[in-house]
């Protein structure tokens, strides 16, 4: 199939005007500024799902506290979770934490230089693998996420839908023969550069795009169309209702989430959801917060809504007032008392950051 996709496709003029397009207006990236294969290896977990203005912060925050590969193997994971916070899917750095400590201990700091061993890593997919092999190392591996299908799919008018498992291989295949062998890492960025900033989703630059003429979608006015991708199932709404409890000392209370699942680990305000509840939110919380942790408690007005959306949930969070009529003593090491200087200290998802932002530092 990749032999009938490629004929008659000019490969080598394609990579010399790409490459060259990449040479002459690449933006000014941190990530760019170093062949260190864990730096790369950063920015490429968090660029995923992730814009670029969001994640250039991060990256050099993240970078300044965990400069080496060796810095992030032995760093406490609360101080990583913390890092991280407000970069949201926590699962790509506990996995790149993982990885980073495998990388230590296996390969003796020394991130894997082959598709097999680095494909071998917590949360390395094809595209992380080929990302770090051709930008940090020069091997002329592809690197398939959904911007470099959306390129390659106008480019050589290949109508699958890219949503689709089964597809990615046809466009691994292709890239494999496309891509050139002499500047694999220029060429990869090439390809993600032109999918940010000319042959973006809705209205591609067509006009502005250097491989224009090698364009098959250009040509034959299916530009706009491509590429195929189904609409995405519609998404769950929860109705959630959260507390911001005070004891005597003006002190408030938080807990831990699960080890696992959706924002493992991450600390947050007492919640519960109310989608399914006959009880008002207030009585609500009062049953949770007595029988989950033996106290009694006033619950008072309603204080903030907070909305957040995830890929496949959307969170409707009522908050409220609260204050500890009785309290029994703390003896699960997940929900502790802080004041409002200590829980700076604690990593939170977006949604309890906006609590803390108009109920604590108020």
């Amino acid at each position: 199939m990749t032999t009938e996709i490629l004929r008659e496709f000019d490969i080598k003029g394609f990579q010399e005007q790409l490459v060259h397009w990449f040479e002459e207006h690449q933006r000014d990236l941190p990530w760019r500024k170093t062949k260190d294969p864990y730096r790369i290896w950063v920015s490429e977990v968090m660029l995923q799902q992730t814009r670029v203005d969001t994640v250039i912060p991060y990256y050099n925050n993240f970078v300044h506290k965990f400069p080496t590969l060796q810095d992030l193997a032995f760093a406490e994971e609360q101080q990583v979770l913390k890092a991280w916070e407000g970069l949201g899917y926590y699962s790509r750095v506990r996995n790149l934490q993982t990885a980073v400590r495998e990388v230590v201990e296996e390969y003796g700091g020394k991130v894997p230089d082959t598709k097999k061993e680095i494909s071998q890593l917590k949360g390395v997919g094809p595209y992380t693998a080929g990302a770090v092999l051709s930008i940090a190392y020069n091997k002329p591996e592809p690197a398939v996420d959904g911007n470099v299908m959306r390129v390659i799919s106008r480019i050589l008018l290949i109508e699958e839908d890219i949503g689709k498992a089964k597809t990615r291989p046809i466009f691994e295949s292709a890239l494999t023969k496309l891509i050139s062998q002499h500047k694999p890492s220029e060429f990869n960025q090439g390809l993600m550069e032109l999918g940010a900033l000319v042959c973006t989703p809705r209205s591609p630059g067509c006009l502005l795009c250097p491989v224009r003429e090698h364009c098959r979608a250009y040509y034959v006015g299916k530009e706009k169309s491509l590429p195929i991708k189904e609409k995405k199932t519609k998404v769950k709404v929860k109705d959630m209702a959260a507390i911001v409890l005070r004891n005597q000392k003006g002190e408030v209370l938080i807990q831990r989430r699960p080890d696992t699942g959706l924002l493992a680990k991450l600390w947050q305000f007492p919640n519960i959801e109310t989608t399914k509840s006959k009880k008002s939110e207030p009585d609500c919380l009062k049953d949770f917060i007595s029988t989950e942790l033996g106290m009694s408690v006033k619950i008072g007005e309603e204080v903030q809504k907070v909305e957040h959306v995830f890929s496949h949930l959307v969170w409707n969070i009522t908050v409220y007032e609260g204050t500890v009529i009785e309290e029994n003593q703390l003896n699960n090491e997940g929900t502790r008392w802080v004041d409002a200087n200590s829980i700076e200290s604690y990593p939170f998802p977006v949604s309890h950051q906006k609590i803390i932002e108009q109920q604590i530092r108020r």
